[in-house]
């Protein structure tokens, strides 16, 4: 079998751990500690959240939307593939090293997505890009650390949380869709969606096009009305 090569080390921002970029042949995976955040091989999940929002979004004009996290690109290719020519992608990832990465060793992987006139990369927290927003975005991909229950950063935690989602439902537009990736069930999760004023769906999908393991995509849709104030901890 083919060993795996480690590339390069980058730190998170805040201290909260490092990330190693691994590569075995033609396959890349990143990996915090023992665990590994995501894999080449392994992208079904990731280009369904896209997909998901493509198709919600299907006949609309001028949209915005905001991915969290550029991981390896596979939410942004599909979103591009997928969207209209009038469409404003707007990507923000905190970990410098994971845009050198793409520009770099997993160059042919990203493609010329990063050179779509449609996108936008902001190197900093989504936490702070969906707080600073107001009625901004039609959607809001979130492919953050594994989701509600976060390995590689406490600060993540935030996203998830009551403020966070309070946040996030006031930064999308009326009847606009937050979707979160996740790699495990969350009934906690999907309970403070509800109670945010987001009417949820929770959708499973395969790691790896149709095979491996079941990943969770939650849609949820801002419900008129409320501004998630009256939430319940």
């Amino acid at each position: 079998m083919i060993p795996w090569i480690h590339l390069d080390t980058a730190t998170v921002p805040g201290g909260d751990g490092e990330l190693r970029l691994m590569r075995r042949g033609n396959e890349f995976a990143i990996m915090t500690g023992a665990t590994v955040l995501m894999n080449s091989r392994m992208s079904s999940s990731e280009t369904a959240l896209a997909e998901l929002a493509c198709e919600r979004l299907r006949g609309q004009r001028n949209c915005r939307i905001l991915i969290g996290g550029y991981g390896m690109g596979f939410t942004l290719r599909a979103a591009l593939a997928g969207l209209s020519p009038d469409t404003d992608v707007v990507v923000a990832e905190l970990v410098p090293a994971v845009m050198e990465w793409a520009r770099g060793p997993m160059a042919e992987l990203t493609g010329d997505c990063l050179r779509d006139p449609r996108v936008t990369i902001r190197e900093a927290d989504v936490g702070g890009v969906i707080a600073s927003a107001s009625a901004s975005f039609d959607a809001i991909l979130l492919d953050v650390d594994n989701g509600p229950d976060g390995l590689s950063r406490g600060a993540n935690d935030g996203l998830y949380d009551k403020r966070g989602l309070r946040a996030a439902r006031n930064a999308l537009r009326p009847k606009g869709l937050l979707a979160v990736w996740s790699a495990a069930p969350d009934k906690a999760f999907v309970n403070r969606l509800g109670r945010a004023g987001f009417a949820v769906e929770e959708i499973k999908a395969r790691a790896n096009k149709g095979r491996g393991v079941r990943h969770l995509i939650w849609a949820a849709t801002k419900m008129a009305g409320g501004d998630g104030t009256g939430m319940h901890t």
